[in-house]
């Protein structure tokens, strides 16, 4: 059963990219560790080969972070997943944005982590809890003390927070959430 698993996951991803090469090899090695009887050598290698795709999925969630205004500057960050790992798993990405030194705010995406799936109840329940909704094209956001929140296909978190509420809606208008619906399909 392992083995066969181990050969699904080699050739699902024999025809991925030139970036992917590195998970290829990986998953080969842990096969051919396997075959060796060295279990140990073969689950370090598939931990690895799991660390190398969930890199490749934050970096495909960062493509979705919005660019900096102008007169703003933006630098992204990619290491949420220690935090996610400890939240059930899934992927992150966060820019932090920031104007003359005088203004900033952090817009954050985190895909496929069960604690995003419980944000759908209380977003459905804005009014209830003194939140206001706003529309951003057709994604519904909710907005709190300052901080704006939206779920996209149940399952992506959108967030902004610690900046203008106006400016950071501006900033959440230029994403393409039709696109990041399907991200990871």
């Amino acid at each position: 059963m392992i083995r066969f698993f181990l050969l699904s996951a080699a050739a699902a991803f024999t025809a991925a990219t030139a970036s992917a090469d590195e998970v290829t090899d990986t998953l080969t090695s842990a096969i051919e560790a396997y075959e060796d009887g060295d279990v140990k050598y073969a689950l370090e290698e598939l931990e690895y080969a799991k660390q190398l795709l969930v890199a490749m999925k934050t970096g495909e969630l960062v493509t979705f972070l919005p660019e900096a205004p102008q007169g703003w500057s933006r630098e992204v960050s990619t290491e949420m997943g220690a935090g996610l790992a400890m939240m059930g798993g899934g992927t992150g990405a966060e820019a932090e944005f920031e104007k003359s030194g005088e203004d900033s705010f952090t817009v954050t995406l985190m895909a496929d982590n069960p604690m995003v799936g419980a944000m759908a109840g209380m977003l459905g329940s804005a009014a209830a809890i003194g939140a206001k909704i706003e529309r951003v094209g057709r994604q519904k956001m909710m907005i709190q003390d300052g901080e704006i929140t939206g779920l996209v296909d149940n399952r992506i978190l959108v967030q902004a927070k610690g900046g203008d509420v106006a400016t950071m809606l501006e900033v959440l208008k230029t994403i393409d959430y039709r696109a990041l619906s399907n991200f990871g399909r």
